[in-house]
């Protein structure tokens, strides 16, 4: 599906973001990764390689405007195209706090983070785009992009910021054939924030998960592979006429909270 495709992740070194980077690289694209640590991409891109894909690692800080536009001047003539961007990195969150107990410092920090990188990379990619007159720009977000989410502190405001910035970027990159697309999910237990939860918080975290399953309409949050099928989609030609909207990931979570309802029982 993305044979000849060159694609660009920034936080290539997270669950996520290695996630997607494996399965662009699996559907033929050439995956130039890149991280603020150099070991987990090298390691990423070693493993991809080994696998038969190709993939190139590179030290990068996604938030430092002038490295960005470095790496790209120096990848174009390089690959020749820049067809997909992705931008996984961390956004430094705090949760489980009331906001009125939350410091300004706490709640901002995620919403300035994500939209300094989202536009910092978005941008970037979309003037190379620009130049070939086709590409695609994804971006990630969660369940409190779509609904009102208690105890999330500046995260939920990130991801509905992320999610506008990805509407308007793609209102202005249309005419130029680049489709802008963010995918939202609703978290995946499989990744490594989880992972990391469960590990520090035992059968208490687990209980939270179980109870954000309830929240779902299918009773099952979806797994990073769902969200790197998702992203392969979208960066492909079979979602062609695909742009300006957030592709819902959330086991219908963002359409309505699901937990008062039971799977029914025939006799």
């Amino acid at each position: 599906m993305l044979q000849n495709k060159n694609a660009v992740i920034y936080g290539a070194g997270g669950s996520l973001g290695g996630a997607v980077s494996r399965a662009l690289a699996g559907a033929g694209a050439n995956v130039f990764l890149t991280g603020r640590s150099l070991g987990p991409v090298e390691k990423l891109a070693d493993e991809i390689n080994a696998s038969g894909g190709r993939a190139e690692a590179a030290e990068l800080d996604a938030l430092d405007g002038k490295a960005i536009d470095s790496y790209m001047e120096t990848l174009v003539p390089k690959a020749g195209t820049v067809d997909i961007s992705y931008n996984a990195i961390g956004i430094q969150d705090s949760q489980n706090i009331a906001l009125v107990e939350m410091s300004l410092d706490d709640f901002i920090r995620p919403v300035n983070i994500a939209m300094k990188t989202q536009f910092l990379t978005a941008t970037a990619a979309g003037k190379v785009m620009i130049k070939q007159g086709s590409g695609v720009i994804l971006s990630l977000t969660a369940t409190p992009g779509g609904i009102g989410y208690p105890m999330v502190g500046g995260f939920g405001p990130a991801c509905c910021a992320m999610e506008s910035f990805s509407r308007d970027l793609a209102s202005e990159l249309g005419p130029h054939g680049i489709r802008v697309v963010n995918i939202r999910s609703a978290g995946s237990p499989d990744s490594r924030p989880f992972s990391e939860a469960v590990a520090e918080g035992g059968e208490e975290v687990k209980r939270v998960i179980h109870e954000m399953e309830e929240d779902t309409m299918l009773k099952k949050l979806p797994l990073m592979a769902d969200i790197a099928n998702v992203a392969v989609f979208l960066a492909s030609d079979m979602a062609g006429k695909i742009t300006g909207v957030t592709i819902d990931v959330t086991s219908g979570t963002t359409a309505g909270l699901n937990y008062r309802v039971a799977p029914l029982s025939f006799k």
